[in-house]
């Protein structure tokens, strides 16, 4: 397969799909820096990476499903359940956290876009390299309590957790656009 036939077949992998392997400490390093050659204007470096150890995903999930009792109660067990096994299903799990230098030349979106565009290279990276993966994030990604977890910065945030290992059955498709109806022409 060629790299514009692989970019044509990705498709995500649900973590709960994902089962051992995963990469190992060697390929995840190789997979990080692939990732990071995205646009980065300005050199800013504004993302880094937090590897979820998968031992710790039971721990994490519990403490998640404590926090989401805490911000609504009425919440209901099978979310909480959800929210217990959500770091349990890969071998790996790297969050991908943005790191803005506010006031900067180049715009707090451009650093975000490239943070964001190190979470796609990190799922194509790994498809590549055999793997499966998903880029999620949930109400955790955004959650300040979480944050202070991971031990985020001010002005640090979460951009995605993917999730990666081997795909235990094929990836599901789903309908596509056809590009066609999403281009039109400028004109002046």
């Amino acid at each position: 397969m060629n790299s514009t036939d692989l970019l044509r077949r990705r498709r995500s992998t649900p973590s709960r799909l994902l089962g051992p392997p995963g990469p190992d400490e060697a390929q995840l390093l190789e997979l990080l820096q692939t990732a990071i050659r995205v646009p980065d204007h300005g050199r800013l470096t504004p993302w880094r990476f937090l590897r979820i150890p998968q031992e710790s995903g039971q721990q994490l999930g519990e403490r998640l499903a404590a926090r989401h009792r805490e911000r609504d109660p009425e919440v209901a067990e099978s979310v909480l359940d959800k929210d217990r096994a959500r770091f349990t299903h890969a071998p790996v799990v790297v969050a991908v956290i943005a790191r803005i230098t506010p006031g900067h030349k180049v715009p707090e979106v451009e650093q975000l876009l490239s943070g964001g565009a190190v979470c796609f290279q990190l799922l194509l990276a790994a498809e590549a390299a055999g793997f499966g993966g998903q880029w999620l994030t949930g109400w955790a990604a955004y959650d300040p309590e979480v944050a202070r977890w991971f031990g985020l910065s001010e002005h640090e945030r979460i951009l995605g957790f993917i999730h990666l290992g081997t795909p235990r059955e094929p990836a599901p498709e789903r309908n596509r656009p056809d590009a066609r109806d999403l281009l039109s022409d400028w004109s002046p």
